[in-house]
């Protein structure tokens, strides 16, 4: 029982987190669009290629081809190994933030840090800039977010699901 809430808890978990960042991004977003602000044709522009340019890197390579599937997967795993750590840590041990190979840790750690930066950054780009560059990510993230109930849904409920954890031998013994 405890194996399959912190299953749900570590998915729930980050589904919950790309969500919040959705609907924080989105009324930015949408803001851009007012009246208040005179679009040209270059910011036509860019938000159509800053568009399909999230939505390729963010939303398919990122999201669709590894951080979605890893996350599943590493929820799976918490059903067959029993933890009260894990548990109740259990997003962050989906989004391999500890409980994974060096290197699979640091690159998690470094992009969450990288996109704390630039959300801060981005907070001093004014209008329409920040609306088509918000616009942008929120199409990457529900993407992202997409496939990650996809990919959640598959690893909890089939019998197969062949993507890797990414835990190291090392850590299983823990």
């Amino acid at each position: 029982m405890m194996a399959q809430f912190a299953a749900f808890w570590g998915l729930g978990g980050v589904v919950l987190l790309l969500a919040s960042a959705v609907f924080r991004l989105t009324p930015l977003a949408i803001q851009a669009f007012s009246d208040k602000y005179e679009w040209s044709l270059y910011h036509w522009v860019t938000l159509v290629m800053l568009t399909l340019f999230m939505a390729y890197v963010e939303g398919y390579r990122a999201f669709q081809l590894g951080f979605s599937p890893r996350v599943a997967a590493r929820a799976r795993y918490l059903r067959g190994h029993r933890s009260l750590l894990h548990t109740v840590l259990a997003p962050l041990f989906c989004m391999a933030f500890y409980h994974a190979p060096k290197k699979r840790q640091i690159t998690s750690i470094s992009v969450t840090a990288g996109i704390i930066v630039l959300v801060v950054l981005v907070r001093f780009i004014p209008q329409p800039w920040r609306g088509i560059i918000d616009g942008s990510v929120v199409v990457g993230l529900t993407w992202g977010l997409v496939s990650l109930v996809i990919f959640g849904y598959q690893a909890i409920t089939e019998e197969r699901f062949d993507h890797s954890p990414e835990v190291s031998e090392e850590n299983n013994k823990a």
